[in-house]
């Protein structure tokens, strides 16, 4: 017997990105559920050769559904995930409402999967921040080996991770510069078109921004409480694929070569790194692929201990969708969760 997957925020770049990759990695579902605010009752989305009706959240009943993926934002994700887990339904929740909830596991498969073992308490997981995601996949074997002190990143982050109507600006921006029509700004704070934007999500009072915040905060959950971590979050005018220059300092000397070889082996992560022209992967080169990519790898000298790397990742696959349903893969796997037995 399958199990039965509702998918919230269905219609969203994320919620069609996961309905895609549950066929594409034929999760062991024998029915998927297509949910969506009101406004998009009998809306039609792909999963795999067939095509779904998106049905209303509001009036869904979870009791018979297994597993949630939610997509829908932080807001409905409060009001609704814990309703849906009361029903005995595992919610995968995409947004930030839980990632920083103790009794909640931030889970990213292949850096700390035995944590999901505490689900049971709220039955919710959390996924993480796209840009934290790429991130500590690529720390998880560097850490293992040499024990990270301390990162300093800078990511250049793709408009798809503000959502479609960001996409939809950058697109109207762009044309409108060409054709001479006027640039109208209303998603980002400024133009994004020909344009970088340090800046995502809100300032906090120590001129860090949210976005900053989360990834430090996440790092430490995931990964190591013990790792410092500052970041320096900028949009750009990419449409998908999330980039991070990354500087490490590590406890223990780390040569390059070892690094790469480390790199090379671990689970998630594709090395692509010559030292010639073109020898590095671009977020163009990323997008719609699973693994995160590394390349220029080199040491840094200086600061004892240093390592640098760039990073680079379709934030709305592993930063979001992909790792929700590897969450759920994970789930099934380890047998943490059984199909619900239907009424005859």
């Amino acid at each position: 017997m399958g199990f039965k997957v509702a998918v919230v925020g269905a219609t969203g770049n994320v919620g069609r990105e996961m309905l895609d990759i549950l066929a594409e990695r034929q999760f062991p579902a024998d029915e998927i559920v297509a949910l969506a605010s009101q406004r998009s009752i009998g809306t039609d989305v792909s999963y795999g050769d067939r095509t779904l009706k998106c049905r209303a959240l509001e009036n869904y009943d979870f009791s018979d559904a297994d597993l949630c993926l939610m997509s829908a934002g932080g807001a409905v994700s409060k009001d609704y995930s814990p309703k849906i887990a009361r029903r005995g339904c595992v919610v995968i929740d995409n947004s930030s409402a839980w990632r920083y909830d103790s009794d909640v596991p931030l889970i990213v498969p292949e850096v700390n999967a035995d944590a999901i073992a505490s689900f049971s308490k709220k039955n919710i997981i959390a996924n993480p921040n796209c840009s934290t995601a790429q991130l500590v996949v690529a720390l998880k074997p560097l850490h293992d080996r040499a024990t990270i002190k301390r990162v300093v990143v800078s990511t250049y982050q793709s408009v798809s991770g503000a959502g479609k109507d960001a996409m939809d600006e950058l697109f109207a921006q762009t044309r409108a510069i060409f054709v001479s029509d006027p640039v109208e700004a209303k998603k980002f704070p400024k133009r994004i078109a020909f344009n970088i934007i340090p800046q995502i999500d809100i300032f906090m009072e120590d001129g860090s921004t949210k976005e900053e915040w989360k990834m430090m905060a996440e790092t430490k959950k995931i990964l190591d409480p013990k790792i410092r971590l500052v970041a320096t979050c900028v949009r750009v005018p990419v449409f998908i694929g999330h980039a991070e220059a990354v500087n490490v300092e590590f406890e223990q000397p780390l040569a390059e070569e070892e690094a790469r070889e480390i790199l090379r082996e671990a689970p998630g992560v594709l090395v692509i790194d010559k030292r010639e022209s073109g020898g590095y992967v671009t977020p163009h080169e990323a997008a719609g692929e699973d693994a995160t990519y590394v390349s220029r790898i080199r040491e840094d000298a200086t600061v004892e201990n240093g390592l640098s790397f760039w990073c680079v990742a379709d934030n709305l696959r592993k930063g979001a969708a992909l790792n929700a349903v590897q969450i759920a893969e994970l789930l099934v796997n380890r047998k943490l969760i059984q199909p619900k037995q239907k009424a005859a």
